[in-house]
């Protein structure tokens, strides 16, 4: 099959004309077939000895419209080499999403079918394949499940890509966490069988702007004392979404040669259960010397985040962008499409908003509410790291993790889902990429390429 030529696949906005070439025969068949060109329609078009020689594919209404629409056509389409065609309003994101609709997580499997690009005028390639590795890599970390990524492997995963990069990057673990003040990463992970861990990298040069990105590495989490019910940690190996997440937009920045002084912080551990593992009630020791009341155990991804914002705040980075599967209550809000972005630079966030959108990665910005601010409230400890009530609970903990950043010129924080619990253009059931390209066209534009 990959010696044979690849078939094109003509795709058209809804009642565009039908492409010149196809012969009377064809032309006849898209009629009776009734091909309008609406989202999603496929539609074979065989040649006099009944094969098929092209495809008609609808890519639906062009105003509004998806640029990863493409993806819907690599998933349907069977296992072949495919050419596009058509007038695309960015040919790039159009072989991006469509690259990305044929992605298939087949680590533990043979892969159902393989469905590959041949070509799409226009397209950048190099910036496709920047785009779909940073995407797949996300996908691929997030998709494995604990017993396959624990955090022994998760490190040597991180080290692997950051070195793989020329990254230069060290590890704390295990107690050593505590000799070298992480008191709240320690106290989340100390439960497992595997250490906690924390992950630094850092790359580029020491007189670019400093940009920092945490993500959280949870590699499961039980909900510790405060454990879930069993349907709520089925999804669990995704919790450390945000962390794969990072390490893919890390990726997009270093390949693309950004202008920038990269630094990656990764707090890696697993939130388990043993006669160790911290309490609801516990006051917990923090990096920049708060205490902090535990509310909720099942709470850990905002109390990991904290002692890594810490860190990452102490050299007043130009920009700290952190991704955290955190919160229920922000897919309660937004759902699972949209990612809720917070940021202490309004202009900034827009950016994002603006540069996700246009890029088939969908953010909301939520605010940093002052107000709410006191339902954080503790009476034993400088703060308590839930709210004392049912509402606002993505931005409560939002302004929980704000209380760790102090020097840094901005702050953005997204609190996505890193899942697609229906198949969508160019995302397929399961581990999906979300904040990624949003915060890789920002800081292109920003800060250029090297």
């Amino acid at each position: 099959m990959s010696d044979s030529k690849p078939i094109i696949v003509h795709c058209l906005w809804q009642d565009e004309a039908l492409p010149d070439g196809l012969n009377k025969q064809q032309n006849a068949w898209a009629q009776s077939h009734k091909f309008s060109g609406k989202k999603g329609e496929l539609v074979a078009l065989p040649q006099e000895d009944g094969a098929v020689s092209a495809y008609l594919f609808g890519m639906g209404a062009r105003k509004g419209a998806d640029p990863f629409v493409t993806g819907l056509a690599a998933a349907a389409l069977p296992e072949g080499s495919y050419e596009l065609k058509g007038d695309f309003d960015n040919a790039t994101l159009a072989a991006t999403g469509f690259r990305l609709g044929a992605y298939d997580f087949d680590n533990f499997r043979k892969s159902a079918k393989t469905v590959s690009l041949s070509a799409l005028e226009g397209a950048d390639e190099a910036e496709t394949d920047l785009l779909v590795e940073a995407a797949t890599l996300a996908r691929d970390l997030t998709n494995r499940p604990a017993n396959d990524l624990g955090p022994e492997t998760y490190e040597k995963e991180i080290r692997a890509f950051a070195e793989g990069h020329g990254a230069k990057v060290r590890s704390i673990v295990g107690d050593d966490l505590l000799k070298e003040n992480f008191p709240m990463i320690h106290a989340v992970g100390r439960a497992s069988a595997e250490a906690p861990r924390l992950l630094d990298f850092t790359w580029g040069d020491e007189s670019d702007p400093k940009i920092t990105l945490v993500g959280k590495g949870v590699v499961f989490d039980t909900g510790g004392l405060d454990i879930k019910p069993a349907p709520s940690m089925l999804l669990m190996r995704k919790d450390m979404g945000g962390s794969a997440n990072i390490l893919g937009l890390a990726h997009a920045i270093m390949k693309a040669n950004l202008k920038v002084r990269l630094r990656v912080l990764i707090p890696v551990v697993e939130n388990a259960i043993s006669g160790n593992a911290f309490r609801p009630g516990d006051i917990l020791n923090s990096r920049n010397g708060m205490t902090v009341e535990i509310g909720n155990t099942d709470a850990e991804g905002r109390l990991v985040l904290a002692d890594a914002l810490s860190l990452a705040d102490e050299e007043s980075p130009e920009m700290i962008i952190d991704m955290a599967t955190l919160t229920g209550a922000a897919r309660v809000a937004v759902g699972t499409d949209l990612g809720a972005l917070y940021s202490t630079d309004d202009e900034l966030a827009q950016e994002f908003v603006a540069k996700g959108k246009a890029n088939s990665d969908a953010l909301w910005q939520m605010p940093l509410w002052d107000e709410y601010d006191a339902m954080l409230k503790s009476t034993i400890a400088d703060v308590n790291h839930i709210s004392n009530g049912p509402f606002a609970g993505s931005i409560t903990a939002a302004l929980f993790l704000r209380r760790f950043v102090k020097n840094a010129k901005s702050w953005t924080h997204m609190d996505i889902m890193a899942w697609s619990p229906t198949a969508r253009p160019g995302r397929p059931m399961g581990a999906t990429e979300q904040g990624q390209r949003a915060a890789y066209f920002m800081l292109k534009e920003r800060y250029g390429k090297k």
